[in-house]
């Protein structure tokens, strides 16, 4: 006789935010390093019949970027006290992050970061909330980013979701089936997402402030190999230094000088593991670094280790 299988738990270590970013299964995501020291990532997953379940740990702040598989929808439940920022906009307690997928989406988190995810097919979803009673506003529900859930539904979630992911080792429910394991997570699920309290539309000048920086980032990639400045993007952009300076503070939680020297070395990290054979120095220049030995230092103080350092682990 077949048993149905019971769900099986994957758990992935990485040392680079990048690898970290790609071991997230069936998400397209980049990740860029915010905050000084060597990195560590943990990835728990449960992979159910319609959807994803797990939990992620990183050391160190990033920015990240994010899409999900298309026709799902994401809920991420952060466990971290720090503040997290979805698409600039700082989340509340007891706040649950909504996404649809194949919608790139953009997550600012503190070091020592633990974020609880389910990624749900809405069909899936859809005919749970029917068969367990709940009403669900679908379309305004696929356009928002916030949930304001009640702190015991959403901690009862937490504990349900933390129970799944135990080793089997370590689980009380280690005979359960796929089946049942997603059953029980959207019984979770369901009763955060009443539609009454979806965080209303962003207004329209925090949109600005938004555009403001796509186009600010936008530009620095495109010119990556310039020595831009402050007053470089604020011609290019139309805007005054005060104002490119309050859009990035009120959106990404920095400033603009903080955040091109962030995103500069973390393109540097990523040309030289994806190319080992290139010099070190060729690919600081590609970054507009062009005092090399300013480079290894900054490079240093953000990820813990040196540029030649990375480029020879890349080899192996």
């Amino acid at each position: 006789m077949n048993h149905p299988s019971p769900p099986a738990l994957r758990i992935v270590e990485a040392m680079d935010a990048d690898e970290h970013a790609g071991n997230l299964t069936n998400w397209q995501q980049c990740y860029d390093q915010t905050t000084a020291g060597v990195f560590h990532g943990l990835l728990e997953e449960l992979q159910l019949p319609g959807m994803q379940v797990f939990r992620e740990s990183t050391s160190q702040g990033m920015r990240q970027s994010c899409c999900v598989w298309p026709d799902a929808l994401w809920f991420g439940l952060p466990y971290s006290a720090q503040a997290t920022r979805i698409n600039g906009r700082t989340v509340a307690p007891n706040s649950v992050l909504v996404r649809p997928g194949d919608c790139e989406f953009e997550l600012i988190t503190p070091a020592d970061y633990t974020i609880f995810g389910i990624v749900v097919r809405q069909d899936t979803l859809h005919d749970a909330a029917q068969r367990l009673g709940y009403v669900i506003d679908w379309e305004r529900l696929r356009s928002a980013e916030l949930v304001h859930a009640s702190p015991a539904a959403r901690q009862q979630c937490l504990h349900t979701l933390s129970a799944l992911l135990q080793p089997p080792e370590h689980s009380a429910a280690a005979d359960t089936t796929q089946q049942a394991a997603q059953h029980r997570a959207l019984q979770a699920l369901l009763p955060l997402l009443d539609t009454s309290v979806v965080d209303p539309a962003v207004r329209g000048s925090f949109a600005r402030r938004q555009r403001v920086v796509a186009k600010a980032r936008d530009y620095l990639l495109a010119h990556h190999d310039q020595a831009l400045t402050v007053p470089d993007l604020c011609q290019q952009l139309f805007v005054s230094r005060r104002t490119l300076q309050y859009c990035f503070e009120d959106v990404l939680g920095m400033t603009p000088v903080q955040y091109l020297r962030i995103l500069r070395l973390n393109g540097a990290r990523r040309d030289l593991r994806n190319n080992p054979a290139r010099a070190v120095g060729d690919v600081a220049a590609d970054w507009s670094f062009w005092h090399f030995s300013q480079f290894s230092s900054d490079y240093r103080k953000l990820f813990g280790h040196s540029p030649s350092a990375d480029a020879h682990g890349a080899l192996h």
